[in-house]
């Protein structure tokens, strides 16, 4: 079994990304499930019924969120009734939609759970370990992936640490840069801290420079980040091999795809 994660897909620049690869990804590696993380795919914050519908017609089976989830007001009028949209599941508030989901692929079971983290995020969550025992009690699933959207590498890494062979895979998104230390745990877990974007290549963590640079390093809460509409492009995701018997994870293996425009 092939799982594909996509990392956080930014504006329109990230859905050409996913245009331009991933068709040839999925062949590439024979890959039998996909997951992206959508919730940027919108202008840079939230997902739209229209892109999420995108997300699905390029050939991705389960869309995951993050702590942009209520950007989009429109998403709580139809994230109960589409079939592969997960939000954060250790929400305090009571929100639409669910935050674990099981798919059902060549007769493999693959539950797909989206938690948020909490160091350095401003929003206040219920206790990601906590909330995930909840999940695994009553678990019979083949294979787990865990979206796991938070700030700090050392809490995604302790959470991976902690789980022990009770899950497949920790994956993480949030930071819109891949890091260099995709593994399989001596506990049985596929991870990474950070599986990347999809979006601008010049650009810091998908927005265009100097709007970034003006906020952040000049301090002038006048400008806003901006995204670009034109650019090269990156495509971040790992590729989990599970046995197809054991339903262990064999390799975790980075995708790091640069495309340049007019090429």
């Amino acid at each position: 079994m092939n799982i594909l994660f996509i990392g956080d897909i930014v504006g329109k620049v990230g859905r050409k990304a996913i245009s331009d690869n991933l068709s040839f990804i999925k062949q590439k590696y024979n890959i039998d499930f996909t997951i992206a993380n959508g919730e940027n795919i919108t202008n840079g914050k939230g997902i739209s019924k229209s892109h999420y519908q995108f997300l699905i017609n390029e050939g991705i089976d389960c869309v995951t969120l993050g702590n942009h989830y209520q950007s989009k007001s429109e998403l709580k009028s139809f994230i109960p009734y589409v079939d592969a949209l997960i939000r954060p599941f250790n929400l305090k508030e009571d929100f639409p939609g669910t935050g674990t989901k099981v798919f059902e692929i060549n007769e493999t079971k693959i539950r797909v759970t989206n938690l948020l983290g909490t160091a350095f995020m401003k929003e206040e969550v219920k206790d990601p370990y906590d909330c995930l025992l909840d999940i695994i009690e009553d678990d019979d699933s083949d294979i787990h992936i865990i979206d796991f959207h938070a700030e700090a590498t050392g809490e995604k890494k302790a959470f991976a640490y902690s789980l022990k062979n009770t899950v497949g895979a920790v994956i993480g998104t949030h930071t819109h840069v891949q890091t260099n230390d995709a593994q399989i745990l001596n506990t049985g877990v596929a991870y990474i801290s950070d599986v990347g974007m999809c979006g601008s290549y010049n650009s810091v963590l998908g927005c265009e420079v100097n709007s970034v640079v003006g906020k952040i390093i000049f301090h002038n809460d006048d400008v806003r980040f901006k995204l670009l509409d034109e650019d090269d492009s990156i495509f971040n995701a790992v590729v989990i091999k599970f046995d197809d018997l054991s339903y262990k994870p064999i390799s975790i293996i980075p995708i790091n795809k640069i495309n340049k425009m007019g090429e």
